[in-house]
């Protein structure tokens, strides 16, 4: 997966090797996403120095099975609505990351659309509702 192997290559670029001087605890639900508590637990009981989320439930999974271990998230809709941190600027606890919320640049990316697509009128919008901070229509 390249977004793996990206990851490889900026730990490479830090001085980190796989299996040299850094371990990673690589785990994933494979499509059964009622074992995400399990894993997040079994991460917490390896005692890791750290755990990255890739996503909201994967995030809240971790948040549930520790409050010490840093929780970096790798993305997510809205962690201050989802209850990971307290605000954007100041996220306090355990957990940081990255946000895909930016309410800001909405009218922004309309704005660029509208001047590849000159003819744009009508603009759909596909998530997930069942994704936390997803509302639903």
């Amino acid at each position: 997966m390249a977004r793996i192997e990206a990851f490889r290559q900026g730990l490479r670029e830090l001085g980190y090797v796989e299996g040299k001087n850094i371990v990673i605890e690589w785990r994933s639900t494979e499509g059964k996403f009622e074992r995400q508590s399990e894993l997040a637990a079994e991460l917490v009981h390896l005692k890791v120095d750290v755990i990255v989320s890739s996503g909201p439930t994967m995030t809240r999974a971790a948040k549930e099975a520790t409050a010490t271990i840093p929780i970096v998230m790798a993305q997510d809709s809205d962690p201050v609505e989802n209850g990971f941190v307290a605000s954007l600027a100041r996220p306090g606890g355990n957990i940081t990351g990255l946000s895909v919320l930016s309410p800001e640049l909405s009218g922004k990316q309309l704005e660029l659309l509208k001047e590849i697509v000159s003819k744009l009128s009508r603009v759909a919008v596909i998530g997930n509702s069942n994704e936390p901070a997803n509302p639903k229509p």
